[in-house]
C-alpha cells in the first residue's frame, strides 16, 4: 500500500519548482514526485461542465497510476476541503498527508507577473484570487501536516524541508 503526500498551494507559491528540485535533487528514498500539470489533462476539457472536479480526480488517479509501486508525492492546487469532501481516495493508497506552501502576498504577486504571458497569470483579478487562497493556507497552517512559508527560502531549501518530512513517515 502508499503513502500519498500531497503538497497543496496557491498558483504563484512555488509547486512546480518544488516538484522539479525534489527530482532533480535526488532528496526522496521509494517517492516518486509528480505535479497535477504533468498529467496531460487539459482544465478546459472540465470548466464549465458538471463534471469540473473531475479534472482533481482524474489527475491524482493518473499520478498514483504512473507512480506503480512507489510512494507519491503530489502538487497541486486543489483545495483540501475538496480533497477530504470529494475526493474518491485512488486504490492503493494507504495513508495521506497533506503539506501547505505559502508564501507573502507580495511574493505571489511578483511570482505571477513573473510568468510568461501565455500562462495567462498576470491579470489583477487572477492574482487577487491567488492572493485570497494563499491567505486561506495561511489561517489554516495548523491543520496540515507540514506547513512551509517560502518567502525568504530558496527552492532547493523548500524541497529539502519536504524530503525531510518525508523520511519521517511511518
Amino acid at each position: 500500500m502508499k503513502k500519498l503526500v500531497i503538497v497543496s498551494a496557491a498558483c504563484g507559491v512555488g509547486k512546480s519548482a518544488v516538484t522539479d528540485a525534489l527530482r532533480e535533487l535526488d532528496l526522496l528514498q521509494g517517492f516518486v514526485c509528480m505535479g497535477s500539470d504533468e498529467m496531460g489533462l487539459n482544465w478546459w476539457d472540465y470548466a464549465g461542465t458538471d463534471h469540473e472536479f473531475g479534472y482533481i480526480q482524474d489527475g491524482l488517479e493518473e499520478a498514483v497510476r504512473r507512480a506503480g509501486d512507489q510512494h507519491l508525492i503530489f502538487t497541486t492546487c486543489q483545495s483540501p476541503i475538496d480533497f477530504y469532501n470529494k475526493m474518491r481516495l485512488p486504490d492503493g493508497i494507504a495513508s495521506t498527508y497533506l503539506i501547505a506552501m505559502t508564501c507573502s502576498p507580495e511574493a505571489v504577486r511578483e511570482r505571477l507577473l513573473a510568468r510568461p504571458p501565455e500562462r495567462m497569470c498576470s491579470s489583477e483579478e487572477f492574482i487577487a484570487a491567488q492572493i485570497e487562497y494563499n491567505g486561506w493556507f495561511l489561517q489554516n497552517a495548523g491543520k496540515f501536516a507540514l506547513h512551509i512559508d517560502n518567502t525568504h527560502e530558496s527552492v532547493e531549501q523548500t524541497a529539502a524541508r519536504i524530503a525531510a518530512f518525508v523520511s519521517q513517515l511511518p
